[in-house]
């Protein structure tokens, strides 16, 4: 099978991961987990979010973090943005501080948008529209994520059609790339392919990446069911951290460790240094008191100290 020679992770820790951590993580912390991700070779780090503090209070720090990142030639930094709030709050800062890229985010399940950001499909879209046209005039680069691509947990099972149509509707307003997001964790290799091929629909492969949940442990098998679509670029995060305020019982994003380590072992280069992204793993773990959530993290670890 053609596998790709070489893939690309967007490490999403420092936003997806930490957003729903009760504890405050200080803005020197997530500054220095930017820089040990970037130093293990993290092509791309989704560094913060502008959005309201009073919905997601772990992210007010973000112009703070933005100011703060010491940026390493070549490597693209993201922010989340929902809104021209978000958008102008985001460019107020000199031009050096600016995120590389914005990412949007849809759903494919009509119930979970309304849950999430209290709106239609079709009423976010349009929400998004003056972002991305205005994004793109400042030369910024346009991502969108989207949710509940093969399951709902209000819904339950998403249809392929629901995925396709919400594709169209990113391209239409100048979406450049999407990460097909299996926001709950329920997905199988076969449904995750169902989906990635209704939005080859409108995106090609080189525009698709793969944002898998581990919460029933299929988050691996899902990457390489899209690998054998020709889908080259992944989200994951750094020890698994996060999960998703909207869904409950969603554990967190698949870890970045596992994902090297499988990739590393296929034959498949990724540019990243897999003993420095288990320290960066380790350094964010120990600040929030807690053991990384990634196996090979745990495993090499304790190949260490024998």
């Amino acid at each position: 099978m053609n596998f790709p020679t070489r893939v690309k992770l967007v490490d999403v820790g420092p936003r997806d991961g930490l957003q729903n951590e009760k504890q405050p993580v200080p803005a020197a912390v997530k500054v220095e987990l930017i820089g040990r991700l970037q130093q293990a070779g993290l092509p791309e780090i989704e560094a913060t979010s502008f959005v309201s503090p009073k919905w997601v209070p772990q992210m007010a720090d973000n112009a703070q973090v933005m100011r703060d990142i010491q940026r390493k030639p070549g490597v693209r930094y993201a922010a989340l943005i929902p809104n021209m709030q978000g958008l102008q709050a985001a460019l107020a800062a000199p031009r050096a501080q600016w995120p590389d890229e914005i990412v949007v985010f849809g759903s494919a399940s009509e119930a979970f948008s309304q849950k999430n950001i209290n709106c239609s499909i079709a009423e976010s879209i349009e929400r998004f529209r003056p972002v991305v046209a205005a994004a793109r005039e400042h030369g910024l680069h346009v991502r969108a994520a989207m949710s509940c691509t093969v399951g709902c947990p209000y819904e339950g099972e998403v249809a392929p059609e629901r995925v396709e149509r919400l594709a169209r509707m990113l391209k239409e307003i100048g979406v450049q790339e999407v990460a097909v997001a299996d926001t709950i964790g329920v997905g199988t290799p076969l449904k995750v392919q169902r989906a990635l091929q209704a939005t080859l629909a409108h995106f090609p492969a080189q525009a698709i990446s793969g944002h898998f949940h581990d919460t029933y442990g299929q988050a691996l098998a899902n990457t390489l069911a899209s690998l054998q679509l020709g889908v080259a670029q992944f989200d994951t995060s750094v020890a698994g951290l996060g999960g998703c305020p909207y869904a409950k019982g969603a554990t967190g994003n698949v870890a970045t460790e596992d994902v090297v380590y499988m990739l590393h072992g296929m034959g498949i280069a990724t540019g990243i240094d897999l003993d420095k992204l288990i320290d960066a793993g380790v350094f964010i773990s120990q600040a929030l008191g807690r053991e990384p959530q990634s196996r090979v993290s745990k495993a090499i670890r304790n190949k260490r100290a024998q």
